[in-house]
């Protein structure tokens, strides 16, 4: 399987760098695309065998797989600049929530698919979130599932879900993490607990508290009445935060559709010029 990648930022080096650090890919398999050339060239110099190109339809010509890893309003642009390079047995990944299905199978004459992945899956961990165009096939999606398999477990979704389920997946880590700095900085300030110590110990509490929600099998409730004892400390701190963060999280989600669906429209005008309703 040869694949290229159209995007480096962030989260396209991130699924490069795994794929090939879990034995996905060889880098030799791998065809990528930046805006600015010197990343590519650099990301070829970090993995060697790794092909960097200037262009973007150097990245899709002879691949069979082709990520997607850019911004929403780059797409038009980009899809511009492919469109008569793709072809129909070729399969093309937006990891990008904003662009819908519908739109990019109006826009290349291929196979589709969209997959949001996660931080977590630098660790091959977590889920990616997995989303198939009308176009692709049973062998189609195994072929995608397996090769997602090894940096995470891929998870199929409804594309009308996917702003909340990304919101579990992808952006929880970043919250969890902000919750997680907040207990820390709090512990440090109440108690001159060294930093240092209070993030190892903070840490691998919430590696362990995730060992227990998977594969121990604990629901978030079941793992609360484990350890609050009635009337106990960790009951008195429970009831805290559920008098102060009353309605936070609702407020947080109602956050991330409104941006989402600004996003939406964005999109949606600059491919086609007006507001298109989506999912």
């Amino acid at each position: 399987m040869n694949v290229g990648f159209i995007g480096i930022g962030s989260m396209g080096s991130l699924l490069i760098d795994t794929f090939i650090g879990s034995g996905a890919l060889k880098p030799s398999q791998i065809t990528a695309s930046n805006r600015t050339y010197s990343k590519a060239i650099a990301l070829a110099d970090r993995h060697p065998g790794l092909q960097a190109v200037p262009s973007n339809r150097d990245a899709v010509i002879d691949q069979d797989v082709i990520f997607l890893c850019i911004k929403p309003m780059e797409f038009k642009a980009v899809l511009d600049q492919i469109r008569d390079v793709v072809l129909p047995h070729q399969l093309v990944i937006s990891i990008t929530s904003p662009v819908l299905l519908e739109q990019l199978e109006d826009a290349l004459n291929c196979k589709i698919a969209k997959v949001i992945p996660s931080i977590t899956n630098n660790m091959c961990s977590g889920v990616t979130l997995c989303m198939y165009g009308n176009r692709m096939t049973d062998a189609d999606i195994i072929r995608l599932n397996g090769l997602l398999s090894y940096i995470s477990e891929p998870l199929p979704i409804d594309e009308q879900h996917q702003r909340v389920v990304s919101d579990l997946s992808s952006c929880g880590p970043a919250i969890m993490a902000f919750l997680l700095q907040r207990f820390i900085d709090a512990a440090v300030e109440e108690t001159g607990l060294p930093r240092d110590q209070a993030r190892v110990i903070a840490s691998e509490m919430l590696l362990g508290t995730g060992q227990l929600l998977t594969a121990g099998g604990m629901t978030p409730e079941e793992l609360q009445s484990r350890v609050c004892v009635p009337g106990g400390i960790t009951a008195q701190a429970i009831a805290l935060l559920n008098n102060e963060l009353d309605c936070v999280f609702n407020r947080l989600i109602r956050v991330t559709h409104a941006k989402y669906e600004e996003d939406l429209e964005r999109v949606s005008v600059s491919l086609y010029g007006k507001e298109v309703n989506g999912p």
